[in-house]
């Protein structure tokens, strides 16, 4: 006690009392911090290692071998970073067969799939592996077997307002500017429009988890799987909306009116009476 009492005005004493705390703060750390199991490290590792053979085979061309991108003589990106997009876009673009890409296009088309599950997943575990970036969501928010009226009804609305510009009022796609369009989401996994609204491939906007919730994705998905599944009646025109059915309104209706017309204009009875 009277060693401290001495010392405690000593000009290094403050740095002393410091070093104390810290050494303490980090030996209770490292004594009560929950560690992970060395399996499931062991097994993350394998297949980080297999998702980066694969990478390095069929990616790097475009992406660069440490997925950093790789830019064009003119400033552009010949294949754009990878470094923060996470599981989700991995899992979406790899999984849907957009990538890796056929050819040089406006849009990635979705086509068969190059990789199988199993490779999605390391390539997707890789990526995710290089920096923090969306995950591949939860089945709780891709389940929609069970799913109530109030969140269909919900889910159509945030469809209505912020997709249907794009992707018509059933899904049913629709073109865009500059040789591009939003693709048709009829048999689209629920896993794959999750990611797509997570992520934003291509032209379409992200709509993040602070944007619209988890919930929210999940009723929006149940309100395209719902309007999907039910019947149309008559001739639907493949449900791609007002301006189609106008088309046909005019073509048909319109048409047919004319057609009518004109030949009761060259076969009425004043027509026969002047000819005869």
């Amino acid at each position: 006690m009277r060693f401290l009492s001495t010392h405690r005005r000593h000009p290094l004493a403050g740095y002393a009392v410091l070093l104390f705390g810290l050494l303490l703060a980090g030996a209770l750390y490292y004594a009560f911090a929950p560690g992970k199991a060395e399996a499931d490290t062991a097994g993350d590792t394998a297949k980080i290692d297999e998702g980066r053979q694969l990478f390095l085979v069929g990616c790097a061309s475009c992406h660069g071998m440490n997925a950093e991108g790789i830019m064009t003589k003119r400033g552009g990106n010949y294949g754009p970073s990878l470094i923060g997009v996470g599981a989700a876009a991995v899992d979406f673009q790899v999984g849907t067969g957009r990538m890796p890409l056929a050819q040089t296009a406006p849009q990635a088309p979705n086509k068969p799939p190059v990789y199988d599950e199993d490779e999605t997943e390391a390539l997707a575990a890789y990526i995710a592996s290089l920096a923090p970036g969306p995950a591949i969501p939860d089945e709780e928010y891709t389940d929609v077997s069970e799913i109530s009226q109030e969140d269909l009804t919900r889910g159509g609305e945030f469809f209505r307002t912020n997709c249907t510009a794009c992707h018509n009022s059933v899904g049913a796609g629709g073109a865009l500017p500059s040789g591009r369009y939003a693709p048709p989401l009829r048999n689209v996994s629920a896993r794959h429009i999750y990611e797509a609204m997570q992520t934003g491939p291509q032209q379409m906007p992200v709509f993040s988890d602070d944007v619209v919730t988890p919930e929210d994705k999940r009723a929006i998905i149940a309100y395209i799987k719902n309007v999907q599944a039910q019947p149309q009646g008559g001739f639907g025109g493949g449900g791609l909306g007002p301006v189609v059915d106008g088309m046909f309104a005019w073509i048909i209706g319109i048409g047919g009116l004319v057609a009518v017309s004109v030949w009761l204009a060259a076969h009425g009875a004043r027509v026969k009476k002047k000819r005869s």
